[in-house]
């Protein structure tokens, strides 16, 4: 453009297309959002703030991030579509202005030990090619050092036509250089079975010996074995020869005749590896799990020592370090490693390569290796890896969606986020964020709070404005925002202590350290300076102590907090004693269901590649029963008003009264207990926020006997205001006679505590020592750690 045209351009109006700076929602109504209208500036950063539960999320998530997907699912072919997920459009009126929207949520990566951080990131496919360039000796292409890629050969004849009816039949051979390690199979560890723990070879086949879940006597897969004709039913398993052992452990699939009818017989190990070893560990039942864990023992595998990588990906190097060295560093030691090879061939490859590793200690996870396996990740660290890739971005105009990016982030680790929000704003992003901490609130160009209570009691916006007139607000928030725990003039004196000694898990450094019992002890320290090492791999997991931890819930749309907490059991018996008929009536997963909508409450109907609708029942109007079901009554109310109970009111009414049921109102206390009182009983699990998963999952465990309780960061998801709670929560555990143990950042949590053990001094290699150890008030005192320097601010000291 000449100069004289851009002179023109910069005198005139205003020009149209710049009048689009705003998101416009109108009439929200997804989950809890009752009628929500608002508007939000384009290229600011916005934070939504509320209680747990307050329709953030909904608003955030599922109706703008939501829109802003589906529509650009919509411009892909109708074929394309067929092969895409299905959205359906949010509950909502009028949606204007959206832009691209990515979204950054705290979903775990996927818990396949190949998937690992390298491979999120694509850090390790820069490593893979580098070496494929460099490294010497040359052992083949990027493949060559892929622990995903298995090394095949094969030869044959392949027949050639030549024509006017003639072929010739040519030799061909093939063969592809993989890095997979053979023995673990790119795995890292190899499992052992236990043979103790999957039969009782003192018994033969007809005296029932396994100890497997669901091989009993009776059933299908035990009759296959004993009536396959390779055993002598009548045999201890002891007693087998050499052949009738490794049929009866390792047999190849076979296909043998059993009373007429044909079924495949094969050996022991191979089918458990595929019925239960296959599956991810936190998808199985319970006792499943149980079972896995007593009959099954993961270890480092021998011949790779755990880099999942061949003896001749590990040959080729460069500078004298193989890519499986490279990948088990820190990230901020290969950083430095990158920084110093020069080599002008490879030149855009390595300054990409830098820029990625650079990024990981930008995000605070320098102390993080390659190697590390996905799902073994938090999920804040997970939800920063996925950060990764969007900072260094040329895309500008994105709106970009965060769900608590501080989460398991240290006080001094939060600003170093916060630089990383502006960044992405500043390149002209608009960034929506869900917050509850105020350090990050501090950030936003724009609050919105939503409220004023949770579930039905919230859905609605209270607040919008800057941060500064939050705080004069008269909102839950805004009346919080500024609050700070004072530290406690008396602790509570030690029972007794949990000794560790030469603690070396991952980078601890021989640590010793007394955990006191019978007080509320907090194991703090910066992300990745050894806390969960330290707790979760020293302390025994026994049966004298309860761990809640990250792991999120899985349940489907039938799963409820009845159904989770095993509330629903003793309601079903109350309400079948009471009319004399069968407790199974009274589950909508059972008898009980309604036929039309078989105990879902809505009826799907699939409408090919457009989205699946999903109408309320007409048969019985979302009830989820069957209509002569409600005829039954137990205290005056049918099985579907009980469901469809808030959890306050149904403290009361199991309470006391004709329908006093103790065993069902020992839950309902639980669930108030962790501040849960305003979800009804039969809400489905699909539609709760990530906090209120978590304290639901804290309400289940607090039934477990045990006399050591170890939360694993228990603020995450929780409003300011839901967090006094948390600590009234905490106080009745150790009043009652329990030790607490929590790995926590939340300063209010730390104000709180009988003791303080802090680890450091930095993350990774720098870290795994235990820098201090002692009262709130001797830290604040202190002030020499990170920690304590934090914990003086906030407390004003």
């Amino acid at each position: 453009m000449s100069k004289v045209a851009r002179t023109g351009a910069a005198s005139s109006t205003s020009h149209p297309a710049d009048s689009h700076d705003l998101i416009r929602v109108h009439g929200a109504r997804e989950n809890n959002l009752k009628d929500v209208s608002i508007e939000l500036p384009k290229r600011r950063l916005t934070v939504f703030t509320g209680v747990s539960g307050s329709g953030k999320s909904s608003l955030v998530f599922d109706t703008i991030a939501a829109e802003s997907q589906r529509m650009i699912n919509e411009t892909y072919s109708a074929f394309l579509q067929g092969f895409m997920p299905t959205l359906a459009r949010p509950e909502v009126d009028v949606l204007d202005g959206l832009t691209t929207a990515i979204t950054v949520d705290q979903q775990r990566m996927g818990s396949d030990p190949r998937s690992t951080v390298g491979t999120a990131t694509d850090a390790s496919a820069m490593l893979r090619i580098l070496y494929s360039r460099l490294a010497k000796p040359h052992i083949g292409g990027p493949g060559a050092y892929s622990f995903n890629v298995a090394s095949v050969s094969a030869q044959g004849g392949i027949t050639v036509d030549r024509g006017s009816d003639k072929t010739k039949t040519e030799k061909v051979s093939f063969s592809r250089t993989g890095g997979m390690c053979t023995h673990c199979e790119g795995r890292g560890t190899v499992s052992d079975i236990d043979l103790a723990q999957l039969f009782d070879d003192s018994k033969s086949l007809n005296e029932d010996p396994f100890s497997i879940p669901t091989y009993t006597g009776d059933g299908w897969v035990v009759r296959v074995i004993r009536d396959s004709g390779f055993f002598d039913p009548d045999k201890p398993i002891r007693k087998y020869t050499k052949k009738e052992r490794h049929d009866f452990l390792h047999r190849e699939p076979t296909k043998v005749k059993i009373n007429g009818v044909n079924l495949t017989y094969e050996g022991l190990i191979p089918k458990l590896q595929k019925t239960f070893l296959s599956k991810d560990r936190e998808s199985m039942q319970p006792h499943i799990r149980a079972f896995v864990d007593r009959a099954v023992t993961f270890q480092t595998c021998p011949d790779c020592e755990g880099s999942r990588l061949s003896e001749l990906a590990r040959s080729s190097k460069i500078k004298r370090k193989s890519i499986a060295d490279l990948c088990a560093m820190e990230i901020r030691d290969l950083a430095e490693w990158v920084r110093g090879l020069k080599e002008p061939s490879v030149a855009p490859l390595l300054a990409k390569l830098r820029h990625t590793l650079e990024s990981f200690e930008e995000i605070g996870l320098g102390y993080l290796s390659l190697d590390r396996a996905a799902g073994t990740l938090s999920g804040g660290e997970a939800q920063r890896v996925k950060m990764i890739r969007h900072l260094g971005s040329s895309l500008t105009d994105v709106t970009y969606v965060f769900d608590e990016p501080t989460i398991g982030l240290h006080p001094h680790d939060i600003q170093r986020m916060n630089k990383l929000l502006l960044r992405l704003r500043d390149k002209g992003n608009t960034v929506l964020v869900v917050e509850h901490k105020p350090e990050a609130i501090a950030i936003a160009d724009h609050v919105v709070d939503l409220g004023p209570g949770a579930g039905t009691g919230g859905g609605s916006v209270c607040f919008e404005g800057t941060v500064e007139e939050l705080r004069a607000s008269d909102t839950i928030t805004g009346r919080h925002l500024d609050d700070r725990a004072a530290v406690k003039d008396t602790v509570r004196e030690p029972t007794g202590k949990l000794a560790i000694r030469g603690a070396n898990a991952h980078n601890l450094r021989d640590v010793d350290v007394d955990i006191p019992l019978g007080v509320l002890t907090v194991v703090t320290g910066v992300a990745g300076s050894g806390k969960s090492s330290l707790v979760h791999g020293s302390i025994p997991a026994d049966d004298g102590v309860v761990a809640v931890d990250q792991t999120p819930i899985r349940g489907s749309r039938r799963s409820n907090p009845a159904t989770y907490t095993g509330l629903l059991e003793p309601i079903r018996k109350a309400f079948a004693k009471a009319n004399g008929v069968k407790p199974a009536l009274f589950s909508a997963n059972s008898e009980g269901a309604c036929p039309t909508c078989n105990g879902a409450g809505v009826v799907y109907t699939d409408l090919g590649i457009m989205a699946t609708a999903a109408a309320t029942c007409e048969e019985c109007d979302g009830k989820r029963f069957e209509a002569s079901v409600l005829d039954y009554h137990f205290g005056g109310k049918d099985i579907s008003e009980v469901l469809a109970m808030p959890v306050t009111e149904a403290v009361k009414f199991f309470g006391a009264g004709e329908a006093r049921t103790p065993a069902a109102h020992k839950i309902l206390e639980r669930l108030e207990d962790v501040g849960l009182g305003y979800l009804t009983l039969g809400q489905p699990l699909t539609t709760l926020s990530g906090g209120e998963r978590q304290r639901l999952k804290l309400a289940v465990h607090m039934a477990d006997k045990g006399g050591v309780y170890v939360l694993d960061e228990p603020t995450t998801g929780l409003h300011l205001a839901d967090v006094e709670q948390l600590l009234a929560l905490l106080d009745r555990l150790v009043d009652s006679g329990k030790s607490v143990i929590v790995i926590e950042h939340h300063q209010a949590v730390m104000a709180h505590a009988d003791w303080i053990i802090d680890l450091g001094p930095g993350a990774g290699h720098e870290g795994g020592k235990v820098v201090f150890e002692g009262t709130p008030a001797d830290l604040v005192a202190d002030s020499s750690t990170l920690t304590g320097e934090h914990l003086a601010q906030y407390v004003g000291a």
